[in-house]
């Protein structure tokens, strides 16, 4: 089979098409011919060396999400046949003609969606669901700021906010960014190189936060926060460390968590996707839910993928199709 393999660490041209064995499916897995594979910005950071694969998963190949047909399924596999179209989780391997993952980790292809537009769903739609819902404990008409709502996880983030009966508030760069995010069902898109966030949105107005920023922006979620708001944490591009002003955290009674998806256990994300399969897919499903491709490339072309990534010039998901 064709892989995608990361020769070096570096830059988007370290990416190198390479053929590869085709995995065997271990006894709780199935084997997955790709139709499409999801480029998120895991991938990027691992290309670069700081994101490494769980032990037990493949180095050099990324790639976290992947629709496509069950080729075999390992022995102690018996909810999933051979022919069936899925969308699935993985932990490393994606960018390749072939890949297994445990079988908890899959999903059905929602209706309505295609088959190559499910390959954007895994990643984001776990990532969502866990941290607002889960972590976040969203209650229906609660106000939710979303971060980077043009991209992967806000575009799925503003949509199952608003599909769940919440409103969804985001932030983005540019006219046209803020535009797509109020079509997919934000209820206000603060353009933060234009006005401050803090003064656009004001004090004590947002029940929950899903940040991936993090850096100088901890002390404006801590204002914008209500009493008993919660700030979850997915990411934190501009900077890891922040000041907390302990004295705001107790007033306010602020809950504030974070998670990261890749190392979490088989038995973990088994759990979470049957939560999403019954919690989340009736409302994917619903007329209003809409696709979030926006970019295609095809498996060879990976390293472009990754460069319009990084450009942040972009919108919605970015899918490779071998």
């Amino acid at each position: 089979m064709q892989a995608i393999v990361i020769s070096d660490y570096g830059g988007p041209s370290v990416l190198k098409p390479e053929k590869r064995s085709i995995p065997e499916p271990k006894e709780n897995e199935v084997l997955i011919k790709v139709s499409a594979a999801g480029v998120n910005r895991p991938d990027v950071f691992q290309r670069k060396g700081n994101y490494p694969a769980p032990p037990g998963v493949v180095e050099d190949v990324p790639g976290l999400e992947v629709s496509g047909w069950i080729e075999t399924v390992g022995s102690e596999v018996s909810q999933w046949k051979a022919g069936q179209e899925v969308c699935a989780l993985v932990a490393g391997g994606g960018y390749a003609e072939y890949v297994t993952v445990d079988a908890g980790s899959l999903l059905p292809i929602p209706k309505g969606i295609s088959l190559e537009e499910a390959a954007a769903l895994p990643e984001v739609l776990f990532t969502v669901w866990h941290n607002i819902f889960q972590r976040g404990g969203l209650s229906a008409g609660e106000d939710v700021l979303i971060y980077g709502g043009s991209g992967g996880i806000g575009s799925m983030a503003i949509q199952l906010v608003r599909l769940f009966g919440s409103n969804p508030f985001t932030l983005a760069s540019s006219t046209e960014k803020a535009e797509y995010c109020i079509r997919l069902g934000a209820e206000k898109v603060v353009n933060y190189k234009e006005e401050k966030v803090l003064d656009a949105l004001g004090k004590n107005s947002m029940d929950l936060i899903l940040d991936s920023v993090g850096g100088d922006y901890f002390s404006i979620n801590m204002d914008l926060l209500r009493p008993d708001g919660r700030l979850v944490y997915i990411n934190a591009m501009d900077g890891m460390s922040v000041p907390l002003h302990i004295m705001k955290l107790m007033q306010k009674r602020i809950h504030i968590t974070g998670s990261t998806l890749r190392a979490r256990s088989t038995d973990f994300k088994k759990d979470l996707a049957n939560d999403i399969l019954q919690n989340a897919f009736p409302l994917l499903e619903e007329k209003g839910f809409q696709s979030m491709v926006r970019h295609q490339f095809s498996l060879e072309e990976a390293a472009a993928a990754h460069e319009l990534m990084e450009s942040r010039d972009f919108m919605g998901k970015i899918i490779l199709i071998p």
